[in-house]
C-alpha cells in the first residue's frame, strides 16, 4: 500500500510512500518525448529499475551520471548537465528524473530550474536524508566558496517517489545520517517521532524496525506541512533550518568531509544551548538533544577552538538580515522561534555545550 502526501502551495505536487513505486513515473512526466535519467554513482543499481517504464511507455530515455556527494554541488557539475541536456535537444516539454541522495536531487533540481529556466523534474531519493528533506519542498542549491546552498533556486518538483525497497540496501550510516532531520522534525513539530525513537533506540540507529516507515511519514508531514504554507522562506518555513546555521558552517570548515547529519546534528545541541541560556528553553528538552541523537549514534561534538571560524562563516547564513544573526532556536518542544543577535555571552555557552 501506498501512502500519498500531498505538498501544496503555487505548484502542488506529491510524495508517494511506499513499493515499487518506478511504475508512476510515465503519468508524471506525461507530455515528454526525451526524459533524462540523471543518477550519481552509488546508486547505478537502481537506474534500470527507473528507466524500464518509462522506455515502455515510448519515451526516448538518457541516462546521464553525476558523481555523488557534497562536492557534486558545484556549477563545474550544473554546467555539465546543461551541456548534457543541450545535447539532448530537451525542450520545455521534456523532463529530468533525478537518482540519488540529497546532493544529487539539490544539483539536479537547479539544473532543472534553470534549463530553459524551467523543465520538470522528478525526485526519486535513495537515502533517508533525501527521502525525509532534500527531495521534498521544492529548494535547489549548489554551494560556492563562500558557503553551502547560497545559489539555488525555488523550482517545486512533479512528483517525489519515496520507494521503501533502497532500504533493504541502504547502508547503516545512511540512515544514521538522515535521522538528524527525522529528530529534527521531532523537535520543531512532531514529538511523536520522538517517542518512537525512545519506545525502540536500537531500531531508529538501524532503520529495520516496524517504526522505520512511520519515522519517514512522519517527517516528510512535517516538511510538506510547513512548505505548504511557506515555499520561498518568507516564514514558518525558516523553522525547518533548525540547526542548520551552526551545521552549514561546520561542513563548510570540514570541506564537506563531515556528512550533513553529522553537522545538523551538532548544530541541533547548539541551537538547544542557545534556546536554553536565551531564556527561552527548559533543561530537560534541551538535555534531550543530545541524549536522543547519541542514541541513534550521530555526534554532539565539536572542535573548541572552531568557534571564531564558525561564527564567521555563519554571517552569510541565509535567515540573517543584514548585520542581524538569527537562529532557530525552540521556546518549548514542538514550537520554534527566531532569536536574533543573541549577545556574545549566549553564544559562548552554547557552543560550550558541543565544545568537545
Amino acid at each position: 500500500m501506498s501512502t500519498v502526501i500531498p505538498v501544496g502551495g503555487p505548484a502542488p505536487y506529491d510524495v508517494v510512500v511506499g513499493h515499487g513505486l518506478a511504475e508512476r513515473l510515465p503519468k508524471l512526466v506525461a507530455g515528454a518525448a526525451t526524459v533524462a535519467v540523471v543518477a550519481d554513482a552509488a546508486v547505478a543499481d537502481r537506474v534500470p529499475v527507473v528507466t524500464a517504464p518509462l522506455a515502455a511507455a515510448g519515451i526516448r530515455v538518457e541516462v546521464v551520471p553525476i558523481s555523488d556527494g557534497e562536492l557534486a554541488k558545484s556549477l563545474d557539475h550544473v554546467g555539465e548537465l546543461w551541456d548534457a541536456f543541450g545535447a539532448l535537444r530537451m525542450t520545455r516539454s521534456d523532463a529530468v528524473v533525478a537518482v540519488g541522495g540529497g546532493a544529487t536531487t539539490d544539483v539536479v533540481g537547479f539544473a532543472a530550474a534553470t534549463w530553459l529556466r524551467g523543465v520538470r523534474v522528478v525526485h526519486v531519493p535513495t537515502t533517508l536524508l533525501g527521502m525525509v528533506d532534500a527531495a521534498v519542498g521544492g529548494k535547489t542549491g549548489i554551494n560556492t566558496s563562500a558557503g553551502k546552498n547560497l545559489v539555488g533556486a525555488f523550482h517545486p518538483p512533479a512528483g517525489v517517489l519515496v520507494d521503501l525497497e533502497v532500504l533493504a540496501t541502504l547502508p547503516d550510516d545512511q540512515w544514521v545520517n538522515g535521522m538528524a532531520e527525522v529528530i529534527k522534525a521531532g523537535f520543531i513539530a512532531d514529538p511523536s517521532i520522538l517517542d518512537l525513537i525512545d519506545a525502540d533506540p536500537a531500531a531508529a540507529a538501524t532503520g529495520r524496525g516496524t517504526a522505520a516507515r512511520e519515522l519517514i511519514e512522519r517527517s516528510i508531514l512535517v516538511k510538506a506541512e510547513v512548505v505548504s504554507q511557506d515555499l520561498k522562506e518568507s516564514g514558518p518555513r525558516e523553522y525547518l533550518n533548525y540547526g542548520h546555521t551552526l551545521g552549514h558552517a561546520i561542513e563548510q570548515l570540514e570541506e564537506y568531509r563531515i556528512p550533513h547529519g553529522h553537522a545538523v546534528s551538532i548544530g541541533m545541541v547548539f541551537a538547544a544551548g542557545l534556546g536554553r541560556h536565551g531564556g527561552r528553553l527548559d533543561d530537560a528538552t534541551a538535555d534531550r538533544h543530545a541524549a536522543t541523537l547519541r542514541t541513534v549514534g550521530l555526534p554532539t561534538t565539536y572542535r573548541a577552538d572552531a568557534l571564531p571560524d564558525l561564527l564567521d562563516a555563519m554571517r552569510i547564513d541565509k535567515k540573517a538580515r543584514g548585520s542581524v544573526q538569527r537562529f532557530v532556536v525552540l521556546d518549548r518542544l514542538g514550537q520554534p522561534s527566531i532569536l536574533a543577535d543573541p549577545p556574545a555571552a549566549v553564544i559562548e555557552a552554547a557552543y560550550a555545550e558541543v565544545a568537545g
